[in-house]
């Protein structure tokens, strides 16, 4: 199966009537990309959390709200940036009344990583930033760790610098403060480095397969 074709309005107006996954049964709407048709930057998070899936926007709530503070502080707007998700619906788990997130499975990832590959295609930025595990493996392949390769530059097909960071959901749930404010200053500098753009890089291509 190929990424679905149109330009970002049609691809929006397609996702929201998406049934190629499970995810769609039980989430209240598609939560797709926003910001310039082509936006030199594109930021990718890894799916929907409970306000997402209320507001039909990505990164609003705590998440949104620590992702503009370190975008602010390394001097980036947001409003000249594409946010997306890699994946478009939220998937949760049921504790009593609560809605608690619950990871998507490969085979939901690998299915929304065709819209995530026809964004791509349609922005054509020049500059990926992968916020987050699920984001950057989708980028560059199930071993790439955050830990290790934050910062990284690599290069993907169609000649787009991308590298990874910290997620902010991952910041605001770090197990003490220090941790915390160590993530937080890596992804701010990580956010600096990204717009200064890339000195070296090292070509892969993982975006748009399909698993299985």
């Amino acid at each position: 199966m190929s990424p679905p074709q149109g330009s970002l309005k049609e691809l929006r107006d397609l996702a929201l009537r998406c049934h190629d996954c499970p995810l769609w049964k039980h989430a209240t709407q598609t939560v797709f990309g926003k910001g310039p048709a082509h936006a030199p930057m594109m930021l990718v998070g890894e799916q929907p959390g409970l306000q997402e899936d209320a507001s039909g926007e990505p990164f609003v709530g705590p998440a949104g709200a620590l992702l503009d503070r370190a975008l602010h502080e390394a001097g980036l707007d947001r409003a000249n940036v594409y946010i997306t998700n890699a994946v478009k619906h939220f998937k949760y788990e049921l504790r009593g009344k609560r809605r608690l997130h619950k990871r998507a499975n490969a085979a939901e990832q690998a299915i929304c990583r065709e819209w995530l590959a026809a964004e791509l295609r349609e922005v054509r930025p020049q500059r990926v930033l992968a916020l987050g595990a699920m984001a950057a493996q989708a980028f560059f392949g199930t071993t790439f760790q955050i830990t290790m390769s934050h910062g990284r530059w690599l290069r993907l097909s169609g000649g787009i610098d991308a590298m990874a960071t910290w997620h902010p959901s991952s910041v605001l749930r770090s197990i003490n403060r220090d941790t915390h404010d160590h993530r937080y200053q890596q992804l701010v500098d990580d956010l600096r480095a990204f717009m200064a753009g890339p000195e070296h890089v090292h070509a892969v291509s993982v975006v748009g397969r399909r698993a299985g």
